[in-house]
């Protein structure tokens, strides 16, 4: 795990509605920082390329005046096409260069496959079978892939990289979690460990968390809804379905263990940023008033 001077809070702005390939409430990069800064965070990952300035005086600019550190930033990739691993490559270079100027040397490009981008892994989120995923071929495209984009990541800018387990992509379920981390490279491609996709892609959060210690350099905080996903299995929602109806509710409601999470993270010595990720969506309330309930969450287990 990677350590830091201090353990810090920060959200992104999937928070805000800001979220890959779903149109959410995008209020404007001003308001969202001007949110997270009155909400009590320290820090932000820099969300969609082109919400926040790509401008690095712009973008500095605007995160010192609301005392925000820049932390990181998802870059959506294709991993499981050969053909467009170059793209990737460039897309994660291009955004690992804004966050190097901007946040730093610690800052980390969070890789993840094109959510929602296959339509069997969609429909089937929360509840994938080995018939859903990836053939052993493809499993080496794959890892090639990720490989060549952490590579790259690190030649040009010095940063690392980590990979971030999400439902409605190619990398969902602890098995495939499991498997992509032995099939890259430990010394550039960590892992991104996000309680909530984790949870609903039927792990659990605390011995995801102890058996990928080693790679585990960025943590995501997000909660999940025990009875929602019984219903969304039930009901075969699919994952934007189950994103829809709250399957990631407000920290403290869900059944996530967060201090022991917490525990766990401490025992381990990481001290680097815990991200906050609410994925507030049109209809579901104000992005304000849970990114300060989620604060307050954390300030009551000692975070």
């Amino acid at each position: 795990m990677k350590m830091k001077n201090q353990l810090s809070v920060g959200n992104a702005p999937c928070s805000w509605g800001v979220i890959e390939n779903v149109e959410g409430q995008r209020g404007g990069y001003a308001l969202v920082l001007d949110e997270m800064q009155a909400t009590g965070y320290a820090g932000t990952e820099l969300g969609d390329w082109g919400f926040m300035p790509t401008d690095p005086d712009s973008l500095r600019r605007e995160l010192a005046a609301r005392n925000l550190q820049l932390v990181g930033s998802w870059v959506s990739v294709y991993l499981h096409d050969a053909a467009r691993h170059a793209e990737s490559e460039a897309d994660a270079v291009r955004t690992a260069r804004l966050l190097a100027e901007v946040g730093g040397p610690d800052n980390f490009i969070v890789l993840g496959n094109d959510p929602y981008g296959d339509p069997i892994r969609t429909q089937n989120a929360g509840r994938i079978k080995p018939e859903h995923g990836l053939r052993e071929t493809e499993w080496q495209v794959f890892a090639l892939g990720a490989n060549k984009v952490a590579q790259a990541v690190k030649r040009e800018t010095g940063l690392r990289t980590v990979f971030h387990q999400h439902i409605g992509t190619w990398v969902e379920t602890p098995e495939e979690t499991d498997k992509l981390l032995r099939l890259t490279d430990p010394s550039v491609l960590g892992l991104c460990f996000d309680t909530g996709h984790f949870s609903f892609g039927g792990g659990d959060p605390l011995a995801g968390l102890q058996r990928h210690a080693d790679r585990i350099w960025h943590v995501h905080f997000k909660d999940h809804s025990p009875a929602l996903a019984e219903k969304s299995r039930k009901e075969g929602w699919s994952g934007t379905q189950s994103v829809e109806h709250g399957i990631f509710c407000e920290l403290g409601w869900g059944d996530v263990d967060f201090p022991a999470i917490l525990a766990k993270l401490k025992e381990f010595r990481y001290e680097g940023w815990i991200v906050v990720e609410q994925d507030v969506l049109p209809g579901m309330g104000s992005p304000r008033e849970s990114a300060q309930r989620n604060r307050d969450y954390l300030q009551s287990i000692g975070l």
